[in-house]
């Protein structure tokens, strides 16, 4: 009986994180194939897709980015909108953008002298428009979920990882509960001399 309760656990965590992915890819489909109400199944993502990359092309072609700039700026001086769109235009860049955010995982004491750390990633190198040209900010991400935190901590206290970005975000997500991504911790990060 044991041996069965044990199979059946093993069956569980090999199928459960299976069936989540298979769920939500689905509803995602779903709902993106349902934005266009197109009749034909998959016509819909299909449609948005290739909108998307149309998009990503003509914002890439020299004449259109003096009018996407434009519009870009239009946005950006209309309250509210300037908060939801800059702050999401943001996020996406900082995700799969050409100058992605982050990078630059590092580890950091939680408490000066103390023995906890957060795991983190650098965002801005410099915080001398702050007046704190020797510090740095530093996202730490919230396990099982999508918020976070922006500390300042001065750059000397910060230790830069020898691991890809996207298994510490992994790490950081999953509770600790997947592999530990750290190979190695670099010399802290050098101060950034401040802008003249």
């Amino acid at each position: 009986m044991t041996r069965l309760v044990a199979y059946f656990f093993r069956g569980l965590v090999l199928l459960a994180p299976l069936a989540v992915t298979i769920y939500v890819c689905v509803i995602l489909f779903r709902a993106v194939d349902g934005w266009l109400g197109l009749p034909v199944p998959g016509a819909g993502f299909l449609a948005t897709v290739l909108l998307i990359t149309a998009v990503g092309f003509l914002g890439s072609n020299l004449l259109t980015r003096g009018a996407v700039s434009v519009f870009d700026r239009l946005l950006n001086r209309l309250p509210f909108v300037n908060l939801v769109y800059g702050s999401t235009r943001d996020l996406v860049k900082a995700f799969v953008g050409e100058k992605r955010r982050f990078d630059k995982p590092v580890l950091v004491p939680l408490l000066q002298g103390g023995h906890a750390y957060l795991l983190g990633f650098v965002t801005q190198e410099s915080m001398a428009r702050l007046g704190k040209t020797e510090f740095v900010s530093v996202y730490v991400p919230q396990s099982y979920h999508w918020a976070g935190q922006v500390y300042v901590f001065p750059s000397s206290a910060i230790r830069r990882l020898d691991a890809s970005s996207a298994a510490v975000m992994a790490f950081i997500v999953s509770g600790g509960v997947t592999e530990i991504p750290i190979a190695d911790a670099a010399a802290p990060v050098a101060p950034v001399a401040p802008a003249s």
